[in-house]
């Protein structure tokens, strides 16, 4: 006898109890790991094939392989549960209702429970569940994971049979509708992510503020960037770099680029047209690239893995706190202010990127799978460097360079090294900043106030 009290998340009404996933159902075990065909007798249901608390059977592979047939053999109402992948699809729950024959795939959970499936099915939608979840799940460089112990440790609400067909009926008629504001708040979220790529593109091309001709050009802040970097070099903090080029437009309205051995015309490598009062560079001369940090040992520095950096344009991240000593070796080095994104797919599709902030004694350390920009003091505000990171322009482009294996395919250096950035005066990007930050919240405020209907 144990007591669970503390467990209990919440009141259920009277006549109803609680109970552990495994003692409601017949075993929770994981699928096939056997390779699939396009042909088969039998469908195999993957994780790819659960969405919204249903089985999408547009998309199928089979199997004719009769112990595997045997084996994971599914019955109808049975629930699949998707044990793996990203922290959004990790957790989601979908009924087999049978209509066709199948069995499933080693990365789903299969649930056959003792309780109405319709019910469950909505108690595994819910956000009590999906807290459980994220509370729970292991995460990895790129995918996280919840085992069948974990599974089999959640606690179920459950009513008598009567009300759970009562609610499983009611849940059934109400689903149209559900999907309906599901795909409509899907449409939301599409429509506003493309609204700030479209505002991101327009500001790193100089067409999102006016230009203000009592502006600093850029070309005194690239004299700048060359005096900080001067300064390093004499302090031994940075090293010279021996192949630094310079990026000007002459008399004919070209672009070249001087690297000391050779000039040439790289208009036509150039993305896009700017302003005239800004200028091009390319990253590695007007920015350090993956900096290395130098503290002691006893130091508390906040520790930042790969899950702990929002997706998207949030910029948002939390930390871990840990000496020095534990995390200088083997791990990225950034500082306060340092922006740092991922390289690895798909976290760098996805826009895992932010700007190092209140970090424990201003440094910190984080996963191995980070490309981090720091940028000379007062010269490129970090909240515009972040924006570049998050373009259309510098992911796409970034795409075309990956490398690895499937599935664990980076983003070298010399992609970073070589990208040419758009540099406006420090005054313009401080306007750039406060309407990027004021559309976003607009727009942040929309979607919650439809998002919430």
């Amino acid at each position: 006898m144990k007591c669970i009290e503390d467990e209990i998340p919440f009141e259920v009404p009277e006549g109803w109890a609680w109970a552990r996933m495994i003692s409601i159902s017949n075993d929770l075990p994981y699928g096939t790991a056997r390779k699939s065909t396009g042909f088969g007798n039998v469908a195999v249901i993957r994780m790819g094939n659960i969405q919204a608390g249903e089985i999408d059977y547009t998309d199928l592979v089979y199997s004719s392989d009769e112990e595997n047939i045997r084996k994971y053999w599914l019955n109808k109402d049975d629930l699949l549960f998707n044990r793996t992948n990203s922290a959004e699809l990790v957790g989601k729950t979908a009924i087999y209702r049978g209509n066709i024959p199948a069995i499933y795939a080693s990365y789903l959970i299969r649930i056959r429970s003792f309780i109405n499936a319709e019910y469950l099915n909505a108690v595994m939608n819910s956000g009590y569940a999906k807290d459980y979840c994220n509370s729970i799940r292991t995460d990895g460089v790129n995918q996280s994971n919840i085992n069948a112990q974990k599974l089999g440790n959640f606690l179920v609400p459950i009513p008598s049979k009567f009300e759970q067909e009562k609610i499983a009926t009611r849940i059934t008629q109400l689903l149209p509708a559900i999907l309906t504001i599901q795909m409509n708040k899907q449409a939301v979220n599409e429509l506003v992510n493309k609204t700030k790529s479209k505002i991101l593109d327009l500001a790193i091309r100089g067409q999102l503020v006016p230009q203000n001709p009592d502006d600093e050009p850029a070309s005194i802040l690239l004299e700048r960037i060359r005096s900080e970097k001067e300064k390093l070099i004499k302090q031994g903090k940075i090293k010279r770099d021996k192949k630094e080029s310079i990026i000007f437009r002459d008399d004919d309205n070209s672009y070249y680029r001087d690297d000391k051995n050779a000039t040439i015309d790289i208009s036509d490598e150039l993305p896009f047209t700017i302003p005239n009062s800004w200028c091009w560079g390319i990253l590695k001369d007007i920015v350090i690239i993956n900096p290395r940090n130098k503290l002691a040992d006893d130091t508390e520095v906040s520790f930042i893995p790969m899950p702990l950096i929002e997706d998207g344009y949030s910029g948002r991240h939390t930390s871990e706190t840990r000496k020095w000593e534990e995390v200088k070796m083997g791990f990225t080095h950034f500082k306060e202010g340092d922006i740092g994104f991922a390289k690895i797919t798909p976290c760098f599709e996805n826009k895992k990127s932010t700007i190092f902030k209140n970090l424990c004694n201003g440094y910190g350390a984080g996963t191995t799978e980070l490309h981090v920009l720091r940028p000379y003091k007062d010269t490129i505000l970090p909240e515009y460097l972040l924006a570049y990171v998050k373009t259309n322009q510098f992911i796409e482009n970034g795409k075309q360079t990956l490398s690895g294996a499937v599935g664990q395919q980076r983003i070298g250096k010399a992609y970073i090294e070589n990208t040419y950035f758009p540099i406006p005066p420090i005054k313009e990007q401080h306007r750039i900043i406060k309407q990027l930050e004021d559309l976003f919240s607009y727009l942040n405020t929309m979607a919650d106030a439809l998002l919430s209907v």
